[in-house]
């Protein structure tokens, strides 16, 4: 039970970022600050997730491109959440490691649904500000949540918490810009197509300047 708040924390900000959750516990343990994993202070892993994370850094702050990232995360951050988590409760398949997966799993599930939901209703706005704001804003929580619970587990725990809740809340009252968010994907995937379309009618189409007339 001991590890299932620090479990819930790092399930939560792996719906967020998970490859920065991966780098810190690797380098928190690598540099001995705490007891983590071997498999997360290995070299490989730690040049992976760095590498990830700069992409997601840039790629989170691009408007729309930031939504595209998420989709493509849906399974990846749940599972990343979930083996975070069972590498933390360290039981080699017992039920305290399951458990600790499944509650990692489903943190990180609701958190990423809160973080990508939010997105598109930012990316109904044209200006590209509120997406790095908000983006930076991730970053720091992230980092600032884990280390917080690597000493205050249960005070982290308790504060994720929180900031699920009020996420899941904030996501119910932005719905309406959600569904404007894929309406005006919607229109524009429909106004490329109308345009190819002309295109290749205008393409086809005789000149008209008179070359064919004797």
């Amino acid at each position: 039970m001991s590890v299932l708040p620090l479990v819930f924390t790092s399930g939560w900000a792996s719906g967020i970022n998970a490859y920065a959750v991966v780098l810190l516990f690797g380098v928190f343990g690598a540099t001995g600050l705490t007891e983590v994993p071997e498999s997360l202070q290995r070299t490989d892993v730690l040049v992976v997730a760095g590498v990830l994370f700069l992409c997601e850094a840039v790629a989170d702050k691009i408007p729309y491109v930031d939504s595209i990232w998420d989709s493509v995360h849906t399974v990846i951050r749940p599972v990343a959440g979930a083996v975070v988590g069972a590498l933390l409760a360290g039981q080699n398949g017992s039920l305290p490691e399951l458990a600790a997966g499944a509650v990692g799993g489903s943190t990180a599930m609701l958190s990423h649904f809160v973080k990508a939901g939010t997105r598109m209703a930012v990316n109904t706005s044209p200006e590209p500000f509120s997406n790095v704001a908000l983006s930076l804003a991730e970053d720091l929580g992230v980092a600032a949540i884990v280390t917080f619970a690597i000493f205050h587990p249960v005070a982290a725990a308790s504060v994720a918490a929180v900031l699920l809740a009020l996420g899941l809340a904030i996501l119910v009252f932005l719905a309406q810009r959600i569904r404007r968010f894929w309406r005006r994907r919607s229109q524009r995937r429909e106004e490329r197509q109308l345009a190819d379309a002309e295109a290749r009618a205008r393409a086809r189409a005789p000149s008209g300047d008179g070359s064919e007339h004797f």
